[in-house]
């Protein structure tokens, strides 16, 4: 808990004077009186390691710092339905708080601390529902002018503050994404192992729920894209309901969740162990690309280096197979190289699967990169049926994307026990089970 509680306190200092009020998420409903199963707010939890629903922590900062929690009651009669609750009184003792209420006091209790406060911190926008409570309860302030009391006389975005924390990732943070990601890896080793042909997408993604859930993890950190074929150029197919073919590459993008952090791996494989003359040509180009875009991450470097150094690789092959025509000067401006390769090469990693954090600063700037920084790294490669397209390199769909750790001397590939070389996968695939 002395992580959780340091980061209340680098925020109540960010903050310098004022309040600052941060819900979790709500229970969400799946259908009649069943719900999803629950997953907490990525914020909340940040700054609290508390995973229950029904929860806001309030933090005061100031002369004296404090911090206080809302949590629901301690109900040994709902505990027999609904499972352990800690109520306010543990809450506050195991969570390291200085204060703890019940949720029920929430309306009673939040008019009387934002009172007298120069400043209210909270993300509007983000929850209709909480606007129209925060909207409430300042009101309730603003009520008590003629008796003095002051409202808060700004309201401050929270988040800014806490995407910057975010992004940098301390040594412990760093640990549970390197276990995330050693889950992860064996479950990509483990479907090159049991892919063949006839058997269905749904069947290799029930072995990642497998493989995730058997070593510890809590959740998928994404819903699982495991798409043979044709299906591999639709970025983000999740039908996952089609039978693989013989001579079909397959690409799964899957990642699990362990206390929260995400990790994110895309490995693409022959069905049947062994790459055409097509399908290695591609695969090996995007591999290529993939090294280089790795090679670029550093202290040194901004958010984009690895893009740029990727993109070049690409429209290079690109024009070397024929997909594109000019010069790379040329593809690149005219951007032709677009019909293969869509998207970007990455987005930050943590408790979020696209993780929070600025992209560029206000000056427009790419951000430059930081150690404690986590980044996927992900070029691909998809060609759909098109007139000016090579027939042989249809329906190939290749993505190839890895976890990148920034540290002080360069970078960290924490899902490098994925294997993905051609010669690593063949060989992987010839001794499948």
């Amino acid at each position: 808990m002395h992580e959780f509680s340091q980061r209340r306190q680098q925020l109540m200092s960010r903050m310098q004077a004022g309040i600052a009020v941060i819900p979790t998420a709500p229970e969400v409903t799946r259908n009649r009186d069943s719900h999803y199963p629950y997953r907490f707010d990525s914020y909340f939890y940040y700054l609290t390691g508390f995973k229950e629903p029904e929860a806001v922590l309030v933090l005061l900062a100031g002369a004296e710092n404090k911090s206080i929690l809302f949590c629901r009651d301690k109900d040994i009669e709902r505990e027999i339905w609904d499972g352990f609750r800690h109520g306010p009184a543990a809450a506050k003792t195991e969570f390291g708080f200085d204060e703890a209420y019940s949720i029920s006091e929430l309306d009673e209790v939040l008019p009387k601390l934002m009172a007298n406060q120069p400043s209210l911190f909270y993300s509007l926008g983000a929850d209709a529902g909480w606007d129209s409570k925060v909207t409430g309860w300042l009101n309730t302030v603003r009520a008590q002018t003629r008796t003095g009391i002051q409202t808060p006389a700004t309201v401050v975005d929270v988040c800014q503050y806490l995407d910057s924390m975010r992004l940098v990732k301390s040594p412990w943070e760093a640990d549970l994404m390197r276990r995330s990601a050693q889950i992860a890896a064996a479950a990509h080793n483990r479907a090159m192992q049991v892919a063949r042909p006839g058997k269905w997408e749904y069947q290799l993604e029930a072995e990642f729920l497998h493989g995730f859930y058997s070593q510890g993890a809590q959740a998928p950190a994404y819903t699982s894209i495991v798409a043979g074929g044709a299906n591999a150029c639709t970025l983000h197919y999740n039908a996952n309901n089609a039978q693989l073919q013989d001579g079909d590459l397959l690409l799964i993008d899957a990642g699990c969740e362990l206390d929260g952090y995400a990790s994110d791996i895309t490995r693409t494989f022959p069905v049947n162990g062994r790459f055409s003359a097509p399908q290695k040509d591609l695969y090996q180009l995007v591999l290529a690309a993939q090294a280089a875009a790795i090679a670029s991450v550093s202290t040194q470097q901004h958010w984009n280096a690895p893009h740029e150094a990727a993109l070049e690789v690409l429209v290079d092959g690109f024009i070397h197979y024929g997909l594109c025509q000019g010069s790379r000067e040329q593809v690149l401006e005219n951007g032709s190289y677009r019909q293969f390769y869509m998207h970007r090469t990455g987005h930050w990693l943590g408790l979020d699967v696209h993780d929070a954090g600025e992209y560029k600063t206000a000056a427009g700037d790419w951000v430059m990169l930081q150690a404690g920084n986590v980044l996927t790294v992900e070029p691909g490669c998809y060609v759909r049926p098109a007139d000016n397209v090579p027939a042989h390199f249809w329906n190939i769909g290749i993505r190839i994307e890895d976890d990148v750790l920034v540290t002080e001397t360069g970078h960290e590939v924490l899902t490098a026990a994925a294997i993905k070389s051609v010669t690593d996968i063949e060989a992987l695939m010839r001794d499948r089970t």
